[in-house]
């Protein structure tokens, strides 16, 4: 994991600008001895502001910026001049970035969802008004002036939720990189061991009349994954944007509804609004079974999910489960 490139996890300490002081200033000009009060007011503080980007995949840009301190604004002078501002700092984040500040509790800030949001994830502070602003009938010559506003500081954690339309869920090993890989340019991982994946995978998916559609494919989920148990915990938070949870059972799985009732289990414990999703069960590596083993397999397959049987090294009900997805996508 140290040498991935996919870092979808982030904590940054940030810091807005401070606001620029107001001035205390007189008019003084050769025929005008006594003018009145022209201090100009205190710059803005920079902003930090968080912009979504549609060619970002991952915070990797981010990991190793632990600071992120705007400018802060310059004072104002005389004459009625107001100093300037500072400069705000810009994140660029993919899109499905979820920000959030952790002290003294946590809160959820925003969501990035669109290319080109923008968000101010922490005001600078407002500049100070200079004297000229406190002249009265009778202080025609105020002393004064405001400071700046201080910026506001916070340790912000970056989390990125992929967008796909539809997640893989499964367990180790039970081809759901294979399945990406044949029905999309991906290239991930492919061996057979368990927990090959170790990041997630995001394929593009050709479709008829060149349409296409986005999976995305998640390490492996194992019992008590909810709890922290293998790497399930860390990654289930991908599926919650997904439209469609395409669940993939091994076909030489000694009991296929148990471990469908395991997996939706899973999905419960972690986050039960992930059950209200539209779901699919494929029964993957079928290329093993014939005619008459797939129609005894159907009796014993749950009933209340539709269900394919593919495999992807053969390039079984491929077609048949894409046309499927693509239905349920645009239902």
């Amino acid at each position: 994991m140290a040498g991935s490139n996919f870092i979808d996890h982030v904590r940054l300490y940030c810091r807005s600008g401070n606001g620029g002081a107001g001035a205390v200033h007189f008019r003084r000009e050769k025929h005008v001895p006594k003018g009145g009060p022209d201090g100009g007011d205190g710059g803005r503080g920079g902003h930090i502001i968080l912009r979504g980007n549609k060619q970002m995949w991952t915070l990797l840009h981010l990991r190793y910026q632990k600071h992120v301190y705007a400018e802060n604004g310059e004072g104002g002078s005389g004459h009625g001049s107001t100093g300037a501002d500072g400069k705000d700092i810009i994140l660029d984040v993919p899109l499905g970035t979820v920000a959030k500040f952790t002290e003294p509790e946590e809160k959820v800030i925003c969501e990035i969802t669109e290319d080109g949001q923008e968000v101010v994830l922490l005001p600078g502070g407002r500049g100070g008004l200079g004297n000229t602003h406190f002249k009265t009938a009778t202080n025609q010559a105020p002393r004064h002036a405001q400071p700046g506003e201080a910026g506001q500081e916070e340790l912000c954690v970056l989390e990125l939720k992929l967008l796909a339309d539809v997640g893989l869920v499964g367990f180790p090993n039970a081809g759901k990189s294979t399945l990406l890989s044949v029905v999309s340019a991906a290239k991930p991982e492919i061996a057979d061991y368990p927990f090959t994946t170790l990041v997630p995978n995001l394929g593009v998916v050709s479709y008829r009349d060149h349409r296409s559609f986005v999976m995305a494919d998640i390490p492996g989920i194992i019992e008590g994954a909810a709890e922290g148990k293998g790497l399930g915990i860390r990654f289930l938070r991908h599926i919650e944007r997904n439209s469609i949870l395409l669940f993939l059972v091994p076909a030489d799985a000694t009991d296929i509804q148990k471990e469908y009732d395991i997996l939706l289990g899973e999905l419960k414990k972690y986050n039960p609004e992930l059950l209200d999703k539209e779901r699919i069960l494929a029964i993957s590596k079928c290329d093993m079974l014939d005619e008459e083993m797939i129609a005894e397999m159907k009796e014993l397959l749950p009933t209340d999910i539709e269900t394919v049987f593919i495999s992807s090294v053969a390039q079984m009900g491929l077609q048949e489960l894409k046309d499927l997805i693509w239905k349920r996508i645009n239902q």
